[in-house]
């Protein structure tokens, strides 16, 4: 069994993913991060310094540091910092003695790949978004959540004609980099979890072909009746396999 986890990274999903894992018990933990983007998020500097826009990132293109600094700003108002439930992932996968992957593909240079690549009117484009991102705030981010639950097909259809180039680097070629990682690791065990954003679960999961896949969204994490029935199938479930 393959279980995805579709997750939001600026939300406090910490404490689900404690349940998921020790519950489930994988032999493998497998993570969207590759390794030197785990540890710079396992040594990342305190709050003021990332307020500031200092997390190491200083080689990358200002589009992706204005981003960044967005994102942080919507997990403090969630009061968590981007990415904790990758490392609560990681953490409570050593603890249950599970191999730990880091799949996703090299951050900085996919970032930088990404923009270069990009034509003109794409970058403009993308650029008024994060404008329109930064005043729309929290209340904006959750309902573009919602919204992705139900109409996630046409949503990504659509980011595909306004962005072509973002949607290839950050979703397609990323998507079958960590497909690839975890076809590796399903031929060493059987029970394995991937944690990653929501956006790559369906892609992930349809080039996993032949694969007993068990997936949990980012919504049913988010509510609260949602995420006691996921909770009830885990217990229930691997209880049955005892």
């Amino acid at each position: 069994m393959i279980t995805i986890i579709g997750t939001g990274h600026i939300y406090d999903l910490g404490r689900a993913m404690m349940f998921l894992i020790k519950n489930i018990w994988p032999q493998a933990v497998l993570v969207e991060l590759d390794v030197s983007r785990y540890k710079m998020m396992e040594s990342r500097p305190k709050d003021d310094d990332l307020k500031d826009g200092n997390n190491g990132d200083d080689d990358m293109p200002w589009i992706y540091k204005r981003s960044a600094k967005y994102q942080q700003k919507m997990a403090e108002e969630n009061k968590t910092t981007v990415g904790n439930e990758l490392l609560v992932a990681v953490n409570m996968g050593r603890l249950v003695g599970a191999e730990i992957g880091f799949i996703d593909t090299d951050a900085h240079r996919t970032m930088k790949e990404m923009w270069e690549q990009m034509p003109f009117k794409e970058k403009a484009r993308y650029t008024m978004s994060t404008y329109r991102d930064r005043i729309v705030g929290k209340r904006g981010a959750d309902e573009v959540v919602e919204d992705f639950a139900k109409r996630e097909e046409e949503m990504l259809a659509d980011m595909r004609r306004k962005y072509p180039t973002l949607v290839r680097k950050l979703i397609d070629e990323r998507n079958e980099h960590m497909a690839k990682q975890i076809m590796e690791y399903s031929e060493k065990y059987d029970n394995i979890v991937v944690v990653c954003g929501d956006a790559h679960v369906e892609g992930i999961s349809k080039l996993l072909e032949g694969k007993d896949i068990r997936k949990i969204r980012l919504m049913d994490l988010k509510d609260e009746k949602r995420i006691k029935e996921v909770y009830s199938d885990i217990w229930n479930h691997e209880r049955d396999d005892q």
